[in-house]
């Protein structure tokens, strides 16, 4: 597939995760709460994710952003839930890493789903924190439950 209609693809999966948030609410008997914001541009994100012994049973967000900030939430919500709290920290490494243009392991590639459409991002460095408030969320709201 040529790079352009590799991009055409991202963007499309994008503006879908957009346009159709998955996992957006709250939970109502989620097990932490963890509600963050990026001053510099306004998006907000309210995360509630339900941990039973050690495993993300169900994750939900709310907030308001732009279409990458709320994008990302809807694909990490997606890819976390069922995973332990150490693989989800894990894959919230790799995905800092795809942000920062780092090698983040092509053999695992697979290992995000959706999530890779977001790797364009890392060319433009304002948009990085966007891309990476919900997972910024769910990093505090599992490490303070680890505590």
């Amino acid at each position: 597939m040529s790079f352009s209609n590799l991009d055409t693809l991202y963007r499309q999966v994008i503006m879908d995760h957009y346009k159709n948030p998955r996992n957006k609410g709250q939970l109502q008997d989620g097990s932490l709460t963890i509600d963050m914001n990026n001053p510099t541009c306004g998006d907000r994100i309210h995360l509630t994710l339900k941990v039973d012994d050690g495993k993300i049973t169900d994750a939900k967000f709310d907030g308001e952003g732009c279409s990458i900030s709320m994008a990302s939430a809807s694909m990490m919500t997606q890819l976390i839930i069922g995973k332990n709290v150490k693989t989800a920290l894990q894959l919230s490494q790799l995905f800092s890493n795809m942000m920062q243009g780092k090698d983040y392991g092509e053999d695992i590639a697979d290992d995000l789903g959706d999530i890779e459409a977001l790797q364009g991002v890392s060319k433009f460095p304002a948009r990085i924190k966007c891309a990476t408030l919900a997972w910024k969320a769910m990093e505090k709201g599992l490490k303070e439950e680890q505590q």
